[in-house]
C-alpha cells in the first residue's frame, strides 16, 4: 500500500501550514493556512493550489489561526465539498476569523485597486470574499477531544489537546494497511508553552511511526517565569510607556493573545501596579472572538478572570470604522490594542501609520515576528518604514515581550518530542524557519532520535512513508517557488528598503545641486547595470 505526504506550507517558513496525506484510495490534507511575511510568499496565497480540491475526500484542521485555517474558503470556492473535521471549538472560532479574513481581503482590494488603475495596472480580485468564507463555514464538523472520527475508509483520527489556542489540537492519524498494522502518524500542530495563561498542557500519546512537528522557537530557551513574574515584565513595559504619555500600541491577535494581554493589564490596574488608562480593543473580531471565550470559560484556565476584565470600566470596545479612526484624535496616555500580531494587515497598520512617527509612541510587539513582515522590520530597528505606500519615520520606542506567546520554546519542544518516543521511522521538523528548525533537529539528536530519522522538508516536497523509512520523491510539478526564497525578504522588501534610504539621503542633501548629483549618480547606476544585463 502507497502512503504519500507533500508538504505545501510551513515548509523551511512559520506560515502557509498546509501537508497532503494520500492512500491508494484516500486523499486528505491537514490544514490549509494562509502565507505570511514576504510578498512573495503572500503571493502563493492567489496561485492555484497544487492539488485539485475537489478531489480531496477531507481536511483535518488543528487550530483556528489564519495561517493554519485562512485558505480553507478559497479551498471550498474552487470545489472541496467534503467535510473538514475539527474540534468543536475550532468551529466556533472559525465562524468568526474566516468571514473576518474574506471581509479584510475585500476591503483591502477596494483600496488597493485605484492606485493600481492610476498606475495602470489591471486591478485584483481577493482571495475569497466574506461570503465564500460564511459559504466555506457549512463543511465544518466539530468534534470532542480524544474521540476517534472516521475520515475515509482507511484513515481514522482523533484531537490532543495542543495548548496553544482555544479549541486547538495535535492530530493523530490511523491508516489501515493489508497485512501490517496501522501506520500511526501524528501532526503537532501549535505546541502551546508551560505557562499559557488559558491553556492546559499540551497532550497526545506515545509510539508513533511518524511525528510532524513544528519548531517556531526551536533552539531558544526563552525563561521559565510564574504568572507574576509575566505580569511584573508586563508592568515594566507598560510604566515606561506611560512615562511619555503617548500611545501604547499592541499590534496582537484578535483571538487568544488580546483575551490574555487585556485579562493581565486589568489585574495590574486593579492592583495599582500600572496607571489606570483606557484600554481600547480596535477589533471587531477580537470583541467575537471574546464572546466565544466566555461561552468556553469553564474549559479555560483563568476563565473567570477573563470575564471580570472585559466587563472592566476601563476596557473599551471599538466596532466600526470611525470609531476606530476617532481613536487618532485621543492624547494622553492610552493603550490601543489591535490586530494583526505581525502588523500585516487590520486596523494595526493604520494606527502605526498614525503613530510611529511620535516619540511619544511605544509599540509592544507580543509574539513572533515572522521574517518580511512589518513587525519583523520594525523589531531589527528600521528608522522608516512604508506603510499603505507611504513612508513612515520610525520614532516610537519599539519594545518585544515574549511571555504572551502560544509557542513552546525549544527546551518545551524538546520535552514534547521526548514524550512522543519511540518514534518508529521519521520525526519530520516543520513550520519553523531555517535557524530555528536546525536547532531543534540538533536537540532532538541529543534526546536520541538518530539524525537518519530527522527530515526537514522543504516547500512541495513529497515522501514515501510506505516502507520502514521515509523516502523522498520528486515532486509532481516544480516548487511554486525556490524553497530557499520561504522566510526571506525578497526584492519587493529591497526596493522599499532602497526607496527609502534614496529618500532619506535626498532629504539630508544641502541643496538642490546636490540632490541631483545623487540622482545622476542614481542613474548612471542604473544604465551601467542596464547594459551589463545585455551582454550577458
Amino acid at each position: 500500500m502507497s502512503v504519500r505526504l507533500t508538504f505545501h506550507g510551513a515548509a523551511r517558513s512559520v506560515t502557509g501550514s498546509c501537508y497532503r496525506l494520500e492512500t491508494d484510495t484516500s486523499k486528505i490534507v491537514i490544514d490549509c493556512g494562509m502565507f505570511q511575511g514576504s510578498k512573495t510568499e503572500r503571493e502563493l496565497n492567489y496561485r492555484a493550489f497544487p492539488f485539485a480540491p475537489d478531489r480531496l475526500d477531507a481536511v483535518l484542521l488543528t487550530h483556528a489561526h489564519i495561517d493554519h485555517s485562512g485558505l480553507l474558503p478559497k479551498l471550498v470556492k474552487q470545489g472541496f465539498t467534503k467535510k473538514i473535521h475539527c474540534t468543536r471549538a475550532t468551529r466556533d472560532l472559525c465562524g468568526i476569523m474566516l468571514p473576518d479574513s474574506g471581509f479584510i481581503q475585500e476591503m483591502e482590494v477596494r483600496q488597493l485597486n485605484p492606485r493600481r488603475l492610476k498606475r495602470g495596472e489591471k486591478e485584483v480580485e481577493p482571495i475569497y470574499t466574506l461570503q465564500d468564507a460564511l459559504a466555506s463555514l457549512e463543511n465544518f464538523v466539530g468534534h470532542p477531544y480524544e474521540s476517534w472520527i472516521k475520515v475515509t475508509n482507511d484513515i481514522r483520527a482523533r484531537f490532543w489537546n495542543a495548548g496553544h489556542l482555544l479549541g486547538s489540537a495535535s492530530i493523530e492519524v490511523e491508516i489501515e494497511r493489508k497485512d501490517q498494522k496501522p501506520l500511526r502518524i501524528l501532526f503537532s500542530g501549535d505546541i502551546g508553552p508551560d505557562n499559557k495563561m488559558l491553556q492546559p498542557l499540551p497532550e497526545a500519546p506515545d509510539h508513533f511511526d511518524i511525528v510532524i512537528c513544528e519548531s517556531t522557537y526551536g533552539g531558544r530557551n526563552r525563561f521559565e517565569r510564574s504568572e507574576d513574574g509575566r505580569r511584573d515584565i508586563l508592568a515594566r513595559e507598560v510604566n515606561e510607556a506611560a512615562k511619555k504619555k503617548g500611545a501604547l500600541l499592541i499590534p496582537s491577535f484578535a483571538v487568544e493573545r488580546t483575551q490574555e494581554l487585556v485579562t493581565d493589564l486589568v489585574r495590574l490596574m486593579d492592583q495599582g501596579k500600572v496607571p489606570k488608562a483606557t484600554i481600547f480593543i480596535d477589533s471587531p473580531l477580537a470583541s467575537k472572538a471574546t464572546d466565544i471565550f466566555s461561552r468556553h470559560a469553564s474549559a479555560l484556565d483563568h476563565g473567570a478572570d477573563l470575564i471580570h476584565a472585559f466587563t472592566s470600566p476601563n476596557v473599551q470596545m471599538t466596532e466600526t470604522v470611525e470609531d476606530s479612526k476617532a481613536l487618532a484624535r485621543f492624547t494622553g496616555f492610552r493603550i490601543i490594542v489591535a490586530a494583526s500580531g505581525m502588523c500585516e494587515a487590520g486596523r494595526i497598520r493604520h494606527h502605526l501609520k498614525n503613530h510611529l512617527w511620535q516619540s511619544s509612541t511605544t509599540v509592544l510587539l507580543s509574539g513572533f515576528q515572522a521574517e518580511g513582515s512589518l513587525g519583523r522590520v520594525l523589531q531589527e530597528g528600521a528608522q522608516q518604514v512604508t506603510i499603505m505606500g507611504e513612508p513612515i519615520s520610525v520614532k516610537a520606542t519599539i519594545r518585544k515581550i515574549e511571555d504572551y506567546s502560544g509557542h513552546a520554546d525549544g527546551t518545551e519542544l524538546i520535552h514534547w518530542i521526548k514524550e512522543r518516543l519511540p518514534i518508529a521511522q521519521t520525526l519530520f521538523i516543520t513550520h519553523g524557519e531555517a535557524e530555528a528548525q536546525d536547532a531543534l533537529a540538533r536537540d532532538a539528536q541529543g534526546i536520541g532520535v538518530p539524525n537518519d530519522c530527522i527530515i526537514i522538508p522543504t516547500l512541495d516536497s513529497v515522501y514515501d512513508l510506505s516502507g520502514s523509512s521515509c523516502a523522498f520523491l520528486m515532486a509532481e510539478t516544480r516548487p511554486r517557488i525556490d524553497p530557499l526564497m520561504m522566510a526571506r525578504l525578497d526584492s519587493h522588501n529591497e526596493l522599499a528598503t532602497l526607496i527609502l534610504d534614496i529618500r532619506d539621503q535626498l532629504d539630508k542633501a544641502a541643496d538642490e545641486k546636490s540632490r541631483n548629483v545623487i540622482l545622476r549618480r542614481l542613474r548612471k547606476a542604473l544604465q551601467i547595470d542596464a547594459g551589463q544585463n545585455v551582454r550577458r
